[in-house]
């Protein structure tokens, strides 16, 4: 099947669990056509795990969940060498160290409660989140294909948590809130015992080489010369407006490209139109800018500065 029609079977499934949110839905496929991640910062119970479980389920790939803690340690996440030792602790063939993987070795991995780590235990995720890789004891490995972390946290929960440093931020492709479901989607939820998806075995629809093999068809997607100038522009006056602290960087610019490109793949084109542009400049970019009008951690400042920008740019016709 081409990449157009695997989205869309991929979309149908994840939807059969998360109802309701197919806005939520899109943006995650989008995230994952373009190779990148997705921060879900939301209250306790509105079924982020579920989300996370229907992904890899649909994708039929491997899925892993993390639960950040102070105590975690990075080779928690990352795997660590280990002696090659029998049950009764002696030591097997020639007692050398064999590299023992870490949950991030999935397809989807789901980083719960993030900033509940230590800076350095989130540091651990940053060169898998950019190379595809981990590296343990000057050893490189690769990570499986396609790989998409989906990391969530509470943004009203303060006590005991790290906010995540503006390079961690940097490597998510979208940040998003699932909110609390309407009336009837959430009586379906009480109704299935107050749990999301529950009883719903989420089906494969592809393998993980077919999923991962939407990067390279997300890369023919085409960018009109003046669509390009329109986003590059949108950018460009982050960097210039004074109600930016901060503007976005040349790899924000790069990541709203990339996404626009997966989403006109999800709505059936191949080819980027202004529209696209539009509905993915808040999300992609936000996190990215520091906003003078911030208000506190929540992000609200630079969201709305953001949707101002775009209420001043004419897009093109």
């Amino acid at each position: 099947m081409d990449a157009g029609e695997l989205l869309g079977r991929l979309s149908a499934r994840v939807r059969t669990v998360i109802r309701g949110k197919d806005d939520v839905v899109e943006l995650c496929l989008v995230a994952v056509a373009a190779g990148g991640h997705v921060l879900l910062e939301d209250v306790p119970g509105v079924g982020k795990t579920t989300l996370a479980t229907a992904l890899a389920g649909a994708m039929g790939g491997r899925f892993a969940r993390v639960q950040f803690t102070s105590d975690l340690l990075p080779g928690d996440i990352t795997g660590v060498s280990v002696l090659s030792t029998a049950a009764d602790g002696t030591l097997v063939g020639d007692g050398a160290f064999r590299f023992r993987e870490g949950p991030i070795f999935a397809n989807v991995v789901l980083a719960d409660e993030i900033n509940r780590a230590t800076p350095k235990t989130q540091s651990a995720l940053l060169e898998a989140m950019n190379e595809r890789r981990v590296t343990v004891d000057g050893t490189s490995h690769l990570l499986p294909q396609p790989f998409t972390v989906l990391a969530t946290q509470n943004p009203h929960d303060f006590h005991g948590t790290f906010p995540l440093p503006d390079s961690q931020l940097d490597r998510f492709l979208v940040r998003l809130s699932m909110g609390y479901p309407d009336r009837e989607h959430e009586r379906e939820v009480l109704r299935a015992g107050g749990r999301f998806g529950a009883g719903l075995a989420v089906e494969p629809v592809a393998g993980p080489e077919q999923v991962a093999g939407l990067v390279d068809a997300v890369g023919r997607v085409k960018v009109h010369e003046e669509v390009e100038d329109y986003l590059l522009e949108l950018v460009h006056r982050t960097r210039d407006d004074p109600r930016f602290v901060r503007g976005v960087s040349t790899r924000g610019a790069g990541a709203l490209y990339a996404a626009c490109r997966a989403l006109s793949l999800i709505r059936g084109r191949d080819y980027v139109i202004p529209e696209d542009v539009r509905t993915l400049a808040v999300p992609v970019l936000a996190h990215r800018v520091l906003a003078r009008a911030e208000s506190g951690r929540s992000g609200e400042g630079a969201r709305a500065a953001v949707q101002e920008l775009l209420w001043e740019l004419p897009a093109p016709d």
